[in-house]
């Protein structure tokens, strides 16, 4: 039986996502395994990192566990295990987050994570609620989603990227990061978790994915 790793750092939607993701691998022989120990994760066949709250709790959260942010380095840098960040666990992906004061990322992906500033002045911070994805890059986890698939967001700061990451936007007061990917990492500023048959779908994908 493989194992899917959902890491347990204090800093997300642990029982939401471990129910989703139960239900995506069905009657596969994939095992969902949350667990804050670095060894589980090293063995992890694929691994899923949630998050919610600020960058820097999250980050330092993750950093207060003994090895672990070496053993994802070692599972998904160096191993190439499927990865997936979910909201803040997306941005910690980043080189550096902007949410009060500049704190370093995980560093896989280039770019930064800055405060939404929507064009309206009328749209509230937090983002919360369902948004339509646009796609601007075809993925294997966007498999049988539709342009304009709903998703559900909850936040106020996004990845501003600085490489050729971007695989959907939504649009709050203009285009916003929804999804990034490349080579076996991707992330989700949206929780697929709670946003029923599309983040089904999505996550159905991820388990199946073989990058």
């Amino acid at each position: 039986m493989s194992t899917v790793a959902l890491i347990d750092y204090g800093s997300g939607n642990l029982a939401s996502a471990a129910k989703a993701l139960a239900r995506a691998a069905g009657q596969t022989s994939q095992e969902i395994v949350v667990t804050a120990d670095p060894d589980t994760v090293r063995s992890a066949e694929r691994v899923v990192l949630p998050g919610v709250g600020a960058f820097a709790d999250c980050m330092r959260g993750l950093g207060a566990i003994p090895g672990m942010v070496q053993a994802l380095n070692e599972c998904v840098i160096q191993g190439g295990a499927p990865f997936l960040g979910i909201c803040v666990g997306m941005q910690l992906m980043a080189t550096v987050g902007r949410e009060f004061g500049d704190h370093p990322g995980l560093g896989w992906i280039k770019g930064e994570v800055v405060k939404l500033t929507p064009s309206d002045p009328g749209l509230k911070i937090p983002h919360m609620g369902w948004n339509d994805l646009t796609v601007t890059k075809p993925h294997p986890l966007l498999d049988g989603l539709a342009d304009g698939a709903n998703a559900y967001f909850v936040h106020s700061y996004q990845m501003k990227l600085h490489e050729d990451a971007l695989l959907a936007t939504t649009a709050y007061g203009g285009p916003v990061t929804a999804m990034i990917g490349r080579d076996n990492l991707a992330g989700t500023q949206f929780h697929p978790e709670k946003s029923q048959a599309a983040g089904l779908r999505l996550l159905e994908n991820f388990l199946a994915w073989k990058p």
